[in-house]
């Protein structure tokens, strides 16, 4: 059991650690809302991971083979949202920025906590690199020795906790931002800096090796 656990930790960090379009993302809706709201986006993000652990684990490389002729799609499919995102984004700060405080804080219609776990949880659902990477150390560790159901339940539990733990630490910092920019100004640039870092982050999705 403890070599599954450490397996799943060690894969969900690996899956969720590298900072990508969607990290960014995480971090600029945080600051821009609540804690509670990135906090719920991070959920969404580690219960895809989870997910697609869990489907790596049962399908394994008949899986792998069956979604392997869709990734390209799904790949623009994600780089396209993710990207509108980022001009709705930019766009609202811009307008927010140019009409006086109190119609920005009366117009304002944040991202709620539902809509923010289940807009993240499909986004990354849309990265069907994820359950290829899962699917990989899946395999790699059933070379020797089949994992029993006790163990396979554990990764995945284990995977679910390391995405979930550091996708809440980087709401965390996202929090931390939005209360240190709390000027018009300091939002505006934020908001113009995240669109543009998850713009180039989305497009260079299109073109990592797969």
């Amino acid at each position: 059991m403890s070599a599954a656990l450490v397996a799943g930790l060690l894969a969900g960090y690996g899956i969720a650690m590298p900072v990508g379009a969607v990290a960014t993302y995480l971090v600029a809706l945080t600051a821009r809302t609540s804690w509670k709201t990135g906090a719920c986006a991070a959920l969404g993000v580690a219960t895809a991971d989870g997910l697609y652990a869990l489907i790596a684990m049962i399908g394994g490389s008949a899986l792998t083979r069956a979604i392997e002729p869709i990734t390209h799609p799904m790949r623009w499919a994600a780089a396209v949202v993710l990207i509108a995102l980022a001009a709705h984004s930019a766009a609202t700060a811009i307008i927010r920025h140019r009409r006086p405080q109190t119609a920005t804080r009366t117009e304002e219609a944040p991202v709620g906590p539902a809509r923010a776990y289940l807009g993240l949880w499909g986004i990354t659902m849309m990265n069907p690199l994820t359950v290829i990477y899962f699917a990989a150390l899946v395999l790699g560790s059933q070379a020797s020795v089949e994992p029993k159901p006790f163990e396979q339940a554990v990764f995945v539990l284990a995977a679910f906790a390391a995405s979930a733990s550091w996708q809440l630490l980087l709401a965390g910092g996202g929090a931390l931002l939005g209360r240190l920019l709390t000027g018009r100004r300091g939002r505006l640039i934020t908001a113009l800096v995240s669109s543009a870092v998850i713009t180039a982050l989305a497009v260079r999705m299109l073109f990592a090796p797969y």
